[in-house]
């Protein structure tokens, strides 16, 4: 089975999920933004920002692309620790994290 539509969906689902937390109306960052070198663009971005903008993108890029994905993929951890930190509700750090949980492991069992 191809990896392209079940991670399709999982992103759709984890549109959903930041939707519902009120995570993903924002401005679009800069251009300048985008070149940072740091993980999760840090240094530039909120981590919202970034998984709206750089690391959903990125994945959606591939699936049209049907290029191959990474090698590995661990967002879920920093998503857990960002949302912790901002003291989003419990409900909505489940959903998101799950979400998130889910495109790690689709992307990195695709090899």
């Amino acid at each position: 089975m191809s990896t392209y539509q079940p991670l399709q969906t999982a992103l759709l689902e984890l549109e959903a999920s930041m939707k519902a937390a009120d995570l993903w109306r924002m401005p679009t960052p800069d251009a300048e933004a985008f070149a940072s070198q740091q993980p999760f663009c840090i240094d530039t971005m909120s981590l919202p920002q970034w998984i709206r903008f750089v690391f959903i993108a990125r994945l959606n890029a591939l699936i049209d692309a049907r290029a191959a994905m990474p090698a590995k993929c661990e967002v879920a951890p920093a998503v857990a620790a960002y949302l912790q930190q901002e003291k989003t509700p419990a409900h909505h750090q489940l959903l998101i994290v799950r979400a998130v949980e889910k495109v790690d492991q689709i992307v990195t069992e695709s090899i």
